[in-house]
């Protein structure tokens, strides 16, 4: 792509910001700027903060990749200050960002379509450290942060009810545990690239998703066919559902004891994480996109009314 004659656009890679996912999104960012440059763009990478509007009318750039991962990145914040200023940008428009980083919204809306979810409700945390909201097992974590922040695993032995951090919100999700397998699928646009089995020696937290070693991945998961394909499937209805754009990526668990019953879609992520142990460019890899390509498609992708 990059020895085109064309003149290619003025790419502002967004990153960093305020969230608590800001250093996951510093290496994304760095990771997208260099891929870019790769493939022959003229590329800025900004940190966004309180200045963001004005740097980005001082840079002038064609298109936003935006590479923020957490609030105010991908719940719509950012994407609206894009739509008013009419800058191109990547991946999902304000109404699918906000829908998709309110798990509790985005459940709805997967049901509505008829995905399988499991039990969840939105209660106070103190609620929730007084006793038990849903039988055990059971999970706790925020209901508009991703990359595992602040998630609480109370196993089924447990007798007394969690002990929340003053940092997690007032309100939280508690969402009974899917057991089986954690995996994921990557959506493109209009098509389903693979499915990866992730495996850890224990809960896939923040670590086993970003640190080296912390997971391994299997890619394509080596899962009976009709498993591998309700993957694909689920994940594009999910996409499609939530009026993404882009790329996305839906998680799952499945419980291999009861065959197609078993799988669950926990989440869709419209700013899969973008580093050099992420899933979805492992996946587009596979299916024979190089990372530079992958970041290439996106710029090319992005618009504005997403």
């Amino acid at each position: 792509m990059g020895q085109s004659s064309r003149t290619l656009p003025k790419v502002v890679v967004l990153m960093g910001g305020p969230s608590a996912e800001r250093e996951v999104s510093l290496s994304s960012g760095r990771e997208c700027a260099a891929a870019l440059r790769g493939e022959g763009y003229e590329v800025v990478e900004l940190d966004a903060g309180p200045d963001l509007c004005a740097r980005l009318q001082d840079i002038g750039p064609d298109v936003v990749f935006n590479a923020l991962h957490g609030r105010w990145g991908e719940d719509g914040c950012v994407q609206g200050m894009l739509e008013w200023m009419g800058i191109p940008y990547t991946h999902s428009g304000v109404l699918s960002s906000a829908l998709a980083m309110d798990k509790q919204k985005s459940k709805d809306v997967f049901r509505a379509a008829g995905l399988p979810v499991v039990e969840s409700v939105i209660v106070p945390k103190a609620e929730v450290m007084a006793g038990h909201v849903l039988a055990p097992p059971y999970v706790v974590k925020p209901n508009n942060e991703g990359s595992s922040v602040g998630v609480y695993l109370v196993n089924e032995a447990a007798n007394a009810p969690p002990v929340l951090s003053d940092d997690m919100p007032e309100e939280v999700m508690v969402e009974a545990f899917a057991p089986g397998r954690e995996m994921t699928t990557t959506v493109m646009g209009d098509r389903a690239l693979t499915v990866t089995d992730i495996l850890t020696d224990g809960w896939y937290d923040y670590d086993a998703k970003y640190k080296p070693g912390g997971s391994r991945h299997v890619v394509p998961a080596e899962v009976p066919q009709e498993i591998f394909g309700l993957c694909l499937d689920y994940a594009l209805q999910a996409h499609a559902a939530l009026g993404c754009r882009g790329v996305s990526r839906t998680d799952f668990r499945w419980d291999e004891a009861r065959g197609t019953d078993g799988l669950i879609l926990l989440e869709t992520n419209t700013q899969p994480g973008m580093t050099p142990t992420s899933l979805s460019p492992e996946q587009a890899t596979h299916c024979g996109l190089s990372f530079g390509q992958l970041c290439a498609w996106m710029v090319e992708d992005a618009s504005c009314g997403r």
